[in-house]
């Protein structure tokens, strides 16, 4: 009874007998193709295509070449190291962080030993970055300059006398031989100079930028100021923003900030005035007073 069941379904006619017959034709037909047929040939790359690949072994020269790129490293001055720039010459935050701490009690590493005794570098990362510490020039010629003050008799060399010069008449040569002192802070020392008109205090050499503790008591040892130079002095009650501006102790901000003040308190008069104007250094308020015209 199953068998003829089953049999049953397998009972075709004539025309589903011939269908049946194709549609195997046909599977075996295409299998024949696609074994034996090499489609590849048909294929056909469109110009921008080819022109990739032609380009391709250029292509991964260069990515090669980029793995092996090593950035180059410019001298730098290790007491102006960020955290990024740490970070990037293999430092550990630890290390960074003991370097900044140390510049926060307004001291500087003077060679590559002092820097290691600071921040604690093992000495492969020390021999790696060490090649490109570019320190000040007064403390590379640190050795010159000892060299030159040996004395052969130590009595001598107590009784040299200072020869005390004032400061508004000093030229680089003068500057130069105050230890601490190279070529370029002796530049900025006269271009401040030039731009005041002249110094009326010893106590502006702090506004300076690079010039160390022990330098300022090197200056204050071999120079002072005898008199008072002729200034061209700033008519603060008249001058135009632009004009308070090109005032060296004048930026733009208290330039605008002094204008403002005129306008609403009418004319400055004198010191104490300067002092309520908002941004004015409070300090400094009676140095940039003799620069004025009240």
């Amino acid at each position: 009874m199953i068998f003829k069941t089953v049999k049953s379904f397998f009972k075709f006619s004539k025309e589903q007998r011939t269908g049946v017959f194709l549609l195997f034709s046909i599977i075996i037909v295409l299998q024949l193709v696609y074994f034996f047929v090499d489609f590849s040939s048909f294929s056909k790359n469109s110009p921008e295509k080819e022109k990739w690949l032609s380009l391709q072994s250029q292509i991964d020269s260069l990515k090669l070449a980029k793995l092996d790129y090593v950035p180059k490293i410019y001298p730098f001055n290790p007491n102006f190291i960020t955290d990024y720039k740490g970070y990037k010459l293999g430092m550990s935050v630890a290390q960074i962080d003991r370097l900044l701490a140390f510049r926060k009690q307004n001291k500087y590493v003077n060679s590559p030993k002092e820097f290691q005794d600071v921040t604690q570098v093992s000495d492969s990362l020390l021999n790696a970055i060490s090649p490109n510490f570019k320190f000040p020039d007064w403390v590379n010629n640190k050795k010159e300059f000892k060299d030159y003050k040996k004395y052969p008799n130590t009595e001598f060399a107590k009784k040299e006398k200072i020869v005390i010069i004032d400061i508004n008449q000093a030229t680089q040569e003068d500057l130069i031989k105050i230890y601490g002192i190279g070529e370029a802070i002796s530049l900025r020392i006269l271009k401040f100079k030039d731009n005041l008109g002249g110094f009326v205090s010893m106590e502006q050499m702090k506004d300076i930028w690079g010039l160390s503790p022990e330098v300022l008591d090197n200056l204050n040892s071999h120079f002072k100021v005898s008199a008072l130079p002729k200034l061209k002095k700033i008519d603060i009650n008249n001058a135009s923003i632009k004009e308070l501006s090109e005032f060296p102790y004048f930026k733009y901000p208290i330039s605008k900030n002094i204008v403002t003040f005129r306008s609403m308190n009418g004319n400055i008069k004198n010191s104490e005035d300067l002092t309520k104007i908002k941004g004015m250094s409070i300090d400094k308020a009676n140095i940039i007073a003799l620069y004025l015209d009240f």
